[in-house]
């Protein structure tokens, strides 16, 4: 029964503090005589979608439904608008990644879905299916934090990536520097204070008139490549700062107030330019993305200090979520990577942005360890509600004291993902 819009506040939401930290039990995928296939499920923002991956690694379907078009009409995320599309769309997805699996729910080993961090209008609607499938079908099911779903899907593509590895993810809506320790033992070093790089990069192709149906990002940077990366001498953010965390205002206020004095008119499409309007443009994109991209770099130059300390053997780099796809971040990234000698691996660009793969590949991760909860009850009703995670740390923070060495600290709010899965194995330990 799909939930009305008029007024989503009306939903009871019933909270069950125990389900917060998943069951333990022995893993069934270690004593399957095959490899198991996972469903997962993704709407934590703007995409729905959905794919089936086994216990063994080998994706057999995916699909997914984008919003471009809705991006595109309100010029960002309507958190109303995205959850409507996504209801709209889910039971033709699931089906659509089943069908191109050539599997039927009943051949599923367990569900995964997307509990948090992410829009709770949206995260609701797939979180809903999941239920409702492993409900029906009786499977093992696994809530997923999204940033640790984008971090561990290069382990799905490359078995060589073993832990402890150093992760930077880069995203619409998060930076993040994170040691990952094993699955779901994280220690961050440095996040987002304001605006994350994806934003910066959406907010810039739309101040230049780009089409932004297929992502600011992958715009800007086709942009770029005619512009002159010299031409605006924007400043790096950050660089007096120790630490590691990220701050995109800054340099989004400059090249804002750049494109102003240049009178480039935004309401323009980029098609309809004049070739002097056009190369003014493609200077600010050139200009913008060498230093959005080298915050990037210092800030991964200041992490690799930190993690050598806290993990000496340190020999592993993965950067991960959506402008991961971005191939000048890459060419940067692969440099400094170089230069401190570390392996760096990247998910293919389809599966960096927000897919239902990653999903299914973070409740394989979490099966192997026998950390799953049973499924709903079979008389849970339509209005019941559990495990929803708007805001949600994924690790331990670390931060610097004035010796200027990293310390960690528990997060301050809502008990982190690592938190209650160190919680868990200690009690489990203990009895």
């Amino acid at each position: 029964m799909a939930l009305s819009l008029a007024n989503p506040c009306q939903r009871r939401l019933t909270f069950v503090p125990n389900a917060q930290i998943p069951a333990r039990r022995p893993s069934f995928l270690a004593a399957a005589a095959g490899p198991l296939p996972v469903l997962g499920i993704e709407t934590s923002c703007d995409d729905t979608g959905a794919a089936v991956v086994t216990s063994d690694g080998k994706i057999l379907g995916e699909a997914l439904r984008s919003q471009a078009e809705l991006l595109r009409q309100y010029g960002g995320v309507m958190p109303l608008a995205a959850r409507l599309n996504h209801e709209q769309a889910i039971d033709e997805v699931v089906a659509q990644a089943l069908e191109n699996a050539k599997v039927k729910e009943s051949d599923l080993a367990a569900v995964a879905v997307t509990i948090g961090p992410g829009l709770s209008l949206c995260l609701d609607v797939g979180v809903r299916k999941a239920r409702s499938i492993s409900r029906c079908w009786r499977l093992p099911f696994v809530g997923v934090h999204h940033m640790e779903a984008h971090a561990l899907v290069a382990r799905l593509t490359n078995a060589d990536i073993q832990f402890p590895f150093l992760v930077l993810l880069v995203s619409g809506g998060h930076n993040l520097l994170l040691i990952a320790k094993d699955v779901g033992d994280y220690v961050e070093l440095g996040t987002t204070l304001d605006d994350a790089v994806g934003e910066a990069y959406d907010k810039t192709a739309r101040l230049l008139g780009l089409d932004i149906c297929k992502g600011g990002g992958p715009a800007l940077e086709e942009l770029a490549l005619e512009g002159d990366a010299d031409a605006f001498k924007f400043t790096v953010p950050m660089r007096s700062h120790k630490d590691c965390n990220f701050s995109y205002a800054g340099l989004k206020t400059q090249v804002k107030l750049t494109i102003e004095s240049l009178n480039i008119n935004g309401a323009v499409p980029l098609a309809s330019a004049s070739s002097s309007d056009r190369q003014s443009r493609a200077n600010v994109a050139a200009s913008f993305q060498v230093v959005a991209v080298r915050h990037l770099e210092d800030r991964c130059r200041r992490a690799l200090e930190w993690a050598r300390e806290l993990e000496p053997c340190m020999k592993r780099m993965v950067i991960a979520g959506g402008v991961a796809s971005n191939k000048y971040l890459r060419s940067r990234l692969g440099a400094v990577a170089k230069e401190h000698q570390l392996d760096l691996f990247f998910p293919p660009p389809r599966l960096c942005t927000d897919n239902g793969v990653m999903v299914a590949w973070t409740g394989v991760e979490y099966l192997r360890l026998g950390l799953y909860d049973p499924p709903p009850p079979v008389d849970e009703p339509e209005d019941y509600w559990v495990d929803l995670r708007p805001r949600w740390k994924l690790g331990e923070i670390c931060r610097e004291t004035s010796s200027g060495r990293p310390v960690k600290k528990n997060t301050e709010d809502f008990p982190s993902l690592t938190s209650q899965i160190s919680q868990k194995k200690s009690a489990l330990n203990a009895s």
